[in-house]
């Protein structure tokens, strides 16, 4: 019989949580140290939110957004172009038995943050909250 991990948030087990978050702290090492050649024409930060990795840890989806959200489109085909050097820079740095291949994504997060921000400043919804807030007291 077959042992099933634990699975966490999102569904995966707490194996590819943990070497997720390794391989997103070495992803973001790699990018802060400029070591992946074709990315600093882009002359900004790019924040790694998120890693998540396949059951087999062979394949590593990464969310990604530069800093102040621009460029955005140029950083993520810049990322694809550079997938191989970042690869092996990765690899380096993290010791599984395959360096992941990547997958890069924009990281909408950010933007849902800022419309729930926007939203909560409305002067209705701020009415609403504060009623709720009576309604407790």
């Amino acid at each position: 019989m077959k042992r099933r991990s634990p699975q966490g948030p999102g569904g995966q087990s707490q194996r590819q949580l943990r070497v997720g978050e390794l391989v997103r702290r070495a992803l973001s090492d790699v990018l802060v140290r400029g070591e992946a050649h074709g990315l600093a024409v882009l002359g900004s930060a790019i924040t790694v939110s998120e890693v998540r990795m396949t059951p087999d840890l062979r394949q590593a989806t990464a969310f990604v957004m530069p800093l102040g959200g621009r460029r955005a489109e140029e950083a993520l085909l810049a990322l694809t172009e550079a997938r191989g050097e970042i690869r092996r820079a990765v690899g380096r740095r993290v010791h599984l038995k395959f360096a992941p291949d990547f997958n890069f994504l924009l990281d909408e997060s950010f933007d849902r943050y800022d419309k729930t921000r926007e939203m909560l400043a409305q002067d209705r919804v701020a009415r609403d909250l504060q009623s709720d807030h009576r309604d407790e007291g």
